[in-house]
């Protein structure tokens, strides 16, 4: 091993402690790691670029604003809203739901598709008395699988397409992922229809959980006339930076104030409810003038008026919020919404509200004055995962059928090789612009700049592995440990280090990890890579087993009321069917 390999090496496990960790960011962590490999002379200043020019990256751009076209449009979810009718069998619902989702997903990006369909899964359970953790894992499960069945599927197939062409070899055709994934895809599908539905648990929703134990979560304080800052602001009564506590509401007769801003004035007989660690209230007990009203009903819905609702809402991946205090981040007054609780691994964060640091998958639950849903839409920062009491503004559906037939035809013509898939992407996304089915600024807010940063960045760490030769070296103990087995068991450790990697970090970086590994191995078998390569692809989406590994996973995380092993009951055997499969068509139409 060299001085260069094992510096190469170090960084990288360096890397992935830090995604595995959550240190910050995953696109700020794999920049860093991108940097390093430029100022210590590792890439050039070439190699390390060569990912934000990178036609998969480029082509996951593209497709981000074609699907925000889409998603507007409302198709999706008015047809999945009307096969859910009346149908109370479980297993008919998941056949009627899952199967247009795994399809729906082979085209679109499985993100928003599973942020869409959460609220309306939700309000189906609640109305028929069903648990909504029956139904949001086997939701983002079916997003996964019906990614791996299209290049454009997920953007790990088209990452791992571009590095593909910038080796100088052939790159994916649209359906040859799919031909590999197809049975892996329909056994997968019958295994949560049939048997995987009923390893997962009756909990209950973060709202419910909230309501039933609101005393944990809220207090109220009425202001007598002794209160020695009456008629001034919540800054100047020191109301607004107390300890543990956190004023979320303040009910003046039949006014309601939310939410409260510092510049809020106090009034005799106001009401003050506060949310946080309500054993800390004694602070406020201590205060001249305000008095505890132990003996209300007081509940987290008498926190709703016709200005102000609750909604959950789950920190995204990308959100300008993430690892930064509440109090810091201005929330407030940022989105119009003021934050009763945050759930981390469905446990309660048991601290002041403002001094909570958000991470992805954070759950919250929120009280929301009249401008949220406009503030929100106007972000990334968190997907919300109730329904809102004010409706969505669907554009036409005429201009959402225009490009679901804009997409189709874009997917033949590449299917015959007329044209590749970047100009189809690009010419379809100006036609969408000239024609005004999306505005400049919707099509710019939906580019994700965070994930593509992730993928530019992800293409250049892997460059530094096969440069330094890191990727040569581990190649050549990989073949060591498998190659007397076979090649089917050099694919098959192939397929379990990328899914093992993809489970706890990012699916994209997995990919970049393995794709050079995968390459160097084929090389020095003297064999073609495309099996190898393909097996790295499918297995680099294929993360059932954690909620970590898939961004859609982490989105149903807090929504589901899930613990971490009922990813692992349900999951696990559906990453058994998807690896033997997978190996099982490589093996029989590649070897």
């Amino acid at each position: 091993m060299t001085s260069e390999i094992a510096f190469v090496l170090l960084i990288l496990i360096l890397m992935l402690i830090g995604l595995v960790l959550e240190i910050t960011r995953p696109d700020i962590i794999l920049f860093f790691t991108l940097s390093i490999f430029l100022l210590s002379g590792v890439l050039t200043t070439e190699e390390a670029l060569k990912g934000f020019s990178n036609e998969g990256m480029l082509t996951i751009a593209f497709l981000f604003v074609i699907a925000a076209a889409i998603q507007k449009s409302g198709i999706a979810d008015r047809l999945v809203t009307k096969l859910l009718g009346n149908s109370k069998s479980i297993r008919w619902t998941f056949f009627k739901i899952l199967t247009p989702v795994t399809a729906f997903s082979s085209v679109l990006n499985n993100t928003p598709i599973v942020v869409t369909l959460t609220p309306i899964l939700r309000k189906w359970c609640s109305e028929h008395h069903v648990s909504p953790s029956k139904f949001l894992i086997p939701l983002s499960y079916a997003t996964i699988l019906g990614g791996m069945l299209t290049l454009i599927g997920t953007s790990t197939n088209l990452v791992v397409h571009g590095m593909l062409l910038e080796s100088g070899l052939k790159g994916f055709s649209f359906f040859q992922i799919g031909f590999i994934a197809f049975p892996a895809v329909l056994f997968g599908l019958l295994y949560i229809i049939l048997i995987g539905h009923k390893f997962l648990p009756n909990h209950k929703v973060l709202l419910e959980k909230v309501n039933e134990h609101s005393k944990e979560y809220i207090s109220q304080m009425k202001v007598e006339r002794d209160f020695p800052f009456l008629n001034q602001t919540v800054e100047d009564a020191g109301l607004r930076r107390l300890k543990g506590l956190y004023l979320i509401e303040i009910i003046r007769n039949d006014e309601r104030v939310s939410p409260v801003k510092s510049t809020t004035m106090i009034r005799q007989g106001d009401k003050l409810i506060f949310t946080g660690l309500i054993s800390t209230i004694a602070e406020l007990q201590r205060i001249k003038g305000l008095k505890l009203e132990t003996g209300s009903d007081f509940s987290l819905d008498s926190l709703k008026n016709g200005n102000t609702q609750l909604v959950e809402a789950v920190v995204s991946h990308h959100s300008s919020l993430l690892y930064k205090k509440i109090q810091d981040s201005y929330f407030r007054s940022k989105f119009d919404a003021g934050v009763i609780a945050v759930h981390r691994h469905r446990e309660r964060i048991k601290s002041k509200i403002g001094d909570i640091t958000l991470k992805p998958g954070d759950a919250l639950l929120l009280l929301c004055g009249p401008d949220f849903d406009m503030k929100m839409r106007q972000s990334n920062d968190f997907y919300v995962t109730t329904s809102l009491s004010t409706p969505s503004i669907l554009e036409d559906q005429k201009k959402g059928w225009f490009s679901v037939i804009a997409l189709l035809s874009m997917i033949v013509l590449v299917t015959l090789n007329m044209i590749t898939m970047l100009k189809a992407v690009i010419i379809l996304v100006c036609i969408l612009l000239i024609l005004k089915v999306v505005k400049p600024d919707e099509a710019m807010k939906s580019l994700h700049f965070p994930v593509l940063l992730l993928i530019a960045c992800a293409f250049g760490v892997g460059t530094a592995l096969l440069v330094s030769g890191t990727a040569s070296y581990l190649a050549g103990g990989l073949i060591h440990i498998a190659q007397p087995y076979g090649i089917l068991a050099v694919i098959g450790v192939l397929y379990l280090a990328t899914n093992i990697l993809t489970e706890i970090i990012t699916n994209s970086a997995a990919a970049v990890i393995m794709f050079p590994i995968s390459i160097e191995v084929a090389q020095q078998m003297s064999v073609e890579p495309i099996p190898f390569v393909l097996a790295i692809t499918i297995a680099a989406s294929a993360s059932f087993s954690t909620p970590i590994g898939y961004q859609t996973n982490l989105i149903v995380y807090g929504p589901g009321g899930y613990k971490f092993i009922d990813y692992f009951k349900i999951g696990f055997p559906l990453n058994i069917i998807v690896m033997l499969s997978t190996i099982f068509m490589i093996y029989t139409f590649w070897i």
